[in-house]
């Protein structure tokens, strides 16, 4: 009994979730390979936007190995990705060249 009193804090902490800020985005520029769209239980929550985005994306049929580059697949993605209207994690803009962050 007296084990589990002195567990009880510590089970506590760790079933806490996690708060995320506004100020916290993610690193978008280790965000690239290939890319699932998915409409449940995504890695990140992305919005599409005509300016000022967060992170240029170039679509690329193969070797999506730099920043901004994706590679749209249905299967074993590195990121799965969900389109919003709001509260994205962060915005990205299609382009045809210069992928990657934007400062």
């Amino acid at each position: 009994m007296r084990t589990l009193v002195s567990l009880l804090p510590l089970l506590l902490i760790l079933a806490t979730p996690a708060v995320v800020t506004a100020g916290d985005k993610p690193d978008v520029s280790k965000i690239y390979g290939k890319i699932q769209v998915v409409e449940s239980f995504p890695d990140y929550k992305v919005k599409v936007v005509e300016s000022f985005a967060d992170l240029h994306v170039q679509v690329v049929e193969s070797f999506p190995d730099d920043p901004g580059k994706w590679q749209m697949v249905n299967s074993f993605p590195d990121y799965k990705i969900q389109f919003v209207d709001s509260f994205p994690d962060f915005t990205i803009m299609y382009v045809n060249s210069f992928p990657g962050p934007q400062d």
